[in-house]
């Protein structure tokens, strides 16, 4: 697997992604704004992907948008391919974006992800992927476009 950061060409990847969890995450392939975060993001050099030449799996596996202003840091959107969930994708993509991003600390590293009641928290493996990665659950944030539960996840960064 290859994390590297995202090019203009891998737009188009960013909405297959999103295609693929609209129903957690809420209408966003055919969302002007979320067109725009990714194409700000990508010419920001705030854009990452993982591609794999493994034969069998997608070539884009996963990508993620990230905020990278200190001290508070935030993961905008992650999102890894159904074919290649469980196999260290998002891990990698997060390795990456703290290191190019956040590397620098002190500070903290925040994401919105599915509140405890949302269908998308079990089925995604969202809150368990961010636990493990260090991150604590806060207060509750807004509820997501498509009406479920969100809640704020951090981590503090040395």
């Amino acid at each position: 697997m290859i994390v590297r950061p995202a090019r203009e060409q891998d737009a188009p990847g960013f909405l297959d992604l999103a295609a693929q969890v609209e129903t957690w995450f809420g209408p966003m392939v055919e969302d002007p704004g979320f067109r725009s975060a990714v194409a700000k993001n990508i010419r920001r050099g705030t854009a990452l992907v993982a591609y794999s030449p493994e034969p069998g799996l997608p070539a884009l596996l996963g990508g993620l948008l990230f905020g990278a202003k200190s001290p508070t840091y935030r993961v905008h959107w992650l999102a890894v391919t159904e074919q290649a969930r469980g196999r260290g994708v998002g891990r990698a993509l997060m390795a990456e974006a703290m290191r190019r991003f956040a590397d620098d600390g002190p500070g903290t590293v925040e994401v919105v992800t599915f509140g405890a009641d949302h269908p998308g928290a079990v089925a995604s493996g969202a809150r368990v992927f961010y636990e493990r990665l260090g991150f604590t659950p806060a207060e509750p944030a807004e509820p997501g476009p498509e009406g479920g539960s969100r809640q704020v996840y951090r981590r503090s960064v040395d």
